[in-house]
């Protein structure tokens, strides 16, 4: 028979080494089943995706997307959302647009973005807006809350790549009652923000780097001019859950 030597040392090493590689798969998985579960609590999924089909699985850090989505730009909006959350490393976007897109630059391509952007901000009232557009023309019918809420309803609209005219019909009536809803995450808020310097025509091809940190955002880069800085401001600020917005954006 062989003798075989036992190392009391050199086993309790190899089981300890054991123990510890045990745990890091469950750390990880900690780590990752509070994205996945961040994601889907976010402002974002709960409001703007709330109808789309959105699967989010993270391993390790690296984030994959599956399922479904109504519009092109939902793909956006979530990448953008997760991709903010803490221990993010990577996004893998494997998003499907399902169901009949208009065309580009056609005028339900126009409606749909009108729709978006007014949906971002908070001081217009995208739910009693409709909107419909006819040969790049948008007409705004419904109510707003005062003269203010209508002409900044207009001047969102007319902002938006591929409307020549807009024709502000939206009656002013009191009857909307605003509440504060749900809380807005910063990971929303940043998400939220690209997606609307993206659909605005003034902004749209600015290099804007966004961070938000308890709802106040801040904005580095570059723009033209001062008034296009100016302006930057001003639509961010008008973002729901947005507080208050530090514009470093230097002018050339």
């Amino acid at each position: 028979m062989r003798n075989v030597r036992f190392y009391p040392s050199a086993a309790i090493t190899a089981y300890a080494a054991m123990v510890m590689m045990a745990g890091v798969p469950v750390q990880a998985s900690d780590s990752d089943q509070r994205i996945e579960q961040a994601a889907k609590s976010s402002y974002n999924f709960k409001t703007h995706l709330k109808d789309d089909h959105i699967k989010v699985d993270a391993s390790d850090g690296v984030v994959t997307l599956t399922g479904t989505v109504a519009r092109e730009y939902h793909k956006f909006l979530a990448q953008e959302t997760v991709a903010g959350l803490p221990g993010v490393k990577s996004v893998n976007n494997q998003l499907a647009v399902v169901g009949e897109q208009p065309a580009e630059h056609s005028d339900g391509w126009i409606t749909m973005k009108v729709k978006t952007v007014l949906a971002f901000h908070k001081n217009v009232s995208a739910s009693g807006t409709e909107v419909n557009t006819r040969n790049g023309v948008v007409t705004l019918t419904g109510k707003a809350d005062n003269l203010s809420q209508k002409q900044l309803t207009g001047e969102y609209a007319k902002d938006v790549d591929g409307v020549t005219e807009v024709r502000n019909d939206l009656v002013i009536a009191k009857t909307s009652r605003r509440t504060l809803g749900d809380k807005v995450d910063d990971t929303s808020i940043t998400a939220q923000v690209k997606s609307t310097l993206l659909f605005h025509k003034s902004t749209s091809m600015l290099a804007t780097k966004v961070s938000t940190l308890n709802g106040v955002v801040s904005l580095n880069g570059e723009a033209k001019t001062a008034a296009e800085r100016d302006l930057v401001t001003k639509l961010v600020e008008d973002i729901h859950g947005v507080r208050s917005v530090h514009n470093r954006m230097k002018v050339r």
